[in-house]
């Protein structure tokens, strides 16, 4: 242990989190063959193996990587939380974040948001991450993460961030060619858009079959921003977030008092980072952003307000 070189565990908790020398490199700044040597070495030094390393799995951490991940974890935080602590500067927010979120919350709402609050602290950096599918706290793919669900295991500090509703909507166009909607059971008579069932990454995106009963998609994707496009070429109908499709005058609410859907996003972060200055600066600001935005976020209304960073 007296040869350990601890920078080493940089290298080794980005392969960790990465699965790649390569995306373990691209993140650190370095050659890939650079991540490879100093894995090796961390790996003479402790004695043991740390990866099973294979072209199809990549790096895949073994009992005793697995072990190690948690050691290395806390002394990352630590350092980070030193870091703050004696940062010169320490009035002005600084470093880096890394934001995940579903992707149409995340296209919609996050973006505008998030731009208004590097524009007052240039000296913080962010990522934000809108994809259809989980973003993984654990493997640190995200510092923050907005879900769908709240996390029911592992050391997570989460709060609802706020409930958003969804409703049907479709272009007048549509409208105006198809049969006309007076009630729920007219809308067996027309087309949807809507997730790819055995796909979708959460049980609560399936809205359509609980929603509206007895009907097909006529058109399914993972993404709710291409059924979002998809429904405004006017030849189907589709469940949407109404902070999506309220702003947008292309789209009308279909039965908007009796198909609505409430749903809830989750603010949640790793215990060991949520203390951290520039994390508590953004899950502070997301909050109140959220609270600012709540007739946006439950489609009465089709306007979003900013807040001051």
């Amino acid at each position: 242990m007296e040869t350990l070189n601890w920078d080493d565990l940089r290298y080794f908790l980005e392969v960790a989190r990465t699965q790649r020398a390569s995306g373990a490199a691209k993140r650190l700044g370095v050659d890939h063959t650079t991540v490879a040597r100093r894995v090796r070495e961390l790996e003479a030094a402790l004695g043991t193996v740390l990866f099973d390393k294979s072209r199809a799995g990549g790096f895949v951490l073994t009992a005793e990587g697995l072990r190690l991940l948690a050691y290395a974890d806390t002394i990352e935080s630590t350092v980070q939380s030193a870091s703050e602590q004696f940062a010169l500067g320490a009035q002005s927010l600084s470093g880096h974040v890394r934001v995940g979120s579903t992707e149409g919350f995340g296209c919609f709402f996050l973006a505008p948001q998030l731009a208004r609050f590097t524009g007052k602290h240039p000296d913080m950096s962010i990522d934000l991450l809108p994809v259809p599918h989980f973003v993984s706290l654990s493997k640190r793919e995200a510092d923050l993460a907005i879900m769908l669900e709240r996390p029911e295991r592992g050391q997570y500090v989460s709060t609802k961030l706020c409930d958003y509703r969804l409703r049907l909507y479709g272009t007048p166009d549509y409208l105006e060619r198809h049969a006309p909607i007076r009630t729920a059971a007219d809308l067996r008579h027309h087309a949807f858009i809507s997730y790819v069932a055995d796909l979708a990454f959460s049980h609560e995106l399936l809205y359509l079959e609980r929603t509206v009963p007895n009907v097909t998609a006529s058109l399914c994707s993972t993404s709710v921003i291409a059924q979002y496009h998809a429904a405004l070429q006017g030849s189907a109908l589709a469940i949407l977030p109404c902070f999506m499709a309220e702003p947008d005058p292309r789209l009308v609410a279909i039965l908007p008092d009796e198909i609505v859907v409430t749903r809830r996003f989750w603010l949640c972060s790793r215990e060991d980072l949520r203390k951290l200055r520039r994390i508590t600066a953004l899950w502070d600001y997301l909050r109140a952003a959220a609270d600012a935005n709540q007739a946006l976020l439950m489609g009465e209304s089709p306007k979003m307000h900013y807040i001051e960073p």
